[in-house]
């Protein structure tokens, strides 16, 4: 038996193949293939854009699939969204759809835009967000280089952004966010009865979480003197509890301490560690953090 699964291609293509291989998948493809090799039999995958997903995952082509919480939404497919994975093509985390017109329009809010013309690839969205706020505008879909529309082809645009910095580029301003959206899980409903699928789902999101909760984290063990072990232990910010055991043939005055820290806050705390006593301190990275 197999899981058919979708993958997004495109921006969030890379990060995920990557995610995948820090969870223990191998995925294979080139350029220009839509049906990757994956070092799991009970894996058959298949690339496709992430605004068509949820489609495909509601008609039963896919069992699950991953793509943006938002073209699921935009979508109105009846699919189940059986978990978040916060990630996306730069990071780990949300994407927004923001709301954003040139630096120097009259524009400040929502309410600015009645008989205006909004361009997006959000269509249904954009509509649902403008009627919620009582305000009729003109919005029309954009194919690409929608941050380019503004001022002559659209008075404002809804537009994808992670950090804002092609918006700052072209000169636009965002003056509200509509919407957080991150990457989820889907799957087609029937799949989700099947319990072989549905375990199937179960693990391979494990494996995905755990492979994300390690991404901005390490490894960090040293030896310390048992007389240093207090101080120590109040310099280190652990995950849980550091796991500290003896040292054998130290005639127990020796111990080492070992936990998972956040990789930003090394540069930091070695320094201290060092200062406190510890030697032979050892960062190694990690695959994979499950809780």
């Amino acid at each position: 038996m197999q899981l058919k699964l979708g993958l997004p291609k495109g921006s969030l293509q890379e990060s995920t193949f990557n995610i995948f291989k820090k969870a223990g998948f191998i995925i294979k493809a080139d350029s220009r293939s839509y049906y990757p090799s994956v070092d799991d039999p009970e894996l058959c995958i298949a690339l496709v854009r992430a605004q068509e997903m949820a489609r495909y995952v509601a008609e039963g082509i896919f069992d699950a699939g991953l793509t943006g919480e938002d073209w699921v939404i935009e979508s109105g497919e009846k699919v189940k969204i059986v978990d978040k994975l916060i990630y996306g093509k730069q990071g780990l985390r949300p994407v927004k759809w923001v709301l954003a017109v040139p630096e120097n329009s009259s524009i400040k809010s929502v309410k600015d835009l009645q008989g205006k013309r909004i361009a997006t690839e959000l269509v249904n969205t954009v509509k649902n967000y403008l009627k919620k706020n009582k305000v009729k505008a003109n919005v029309e879909f954009s194919w690409g280089a929608t941050e380019a529309k503004p001022p002559h082809l659209a008075d404002a645009i809804v537009e994808l952004t992670e950090t804002g910095s092609s918006l700052k580029a072209n000169n636009l301003k965002i003056i509200e966010t509509i919407f957080e959206s991150t990457t989820v899980m889907i799957a087609n409903n029937k799949s989700w009865k099947d319990e072989w699928k549905k375990r199937k789902i179960e693990n391979l999101l494990l494996l995905l979480k755990g492979a994300l909760n390690a991404e901005e984290k390490v490894g960090l063990k040293m030896n310390i003197a048992k007389k240093n072990l207090t101080k120590i232990l109040s310099i280190l910010p652990a995950l849980k509890k550091p796991t500290v055991s003896y040292l054998l043939n130290t005639d127990e005055e020796w111990m080492a301490v070992e936990v998972i820290i956040d990789e930003k806050k090394v540069r930091e705390i070695v320094p201290k560690l060092k200062e406190a006593g510890a030697e032979g301190i050892v960062e190694y990275p990690l695959n994979k953090v499950i809780y």
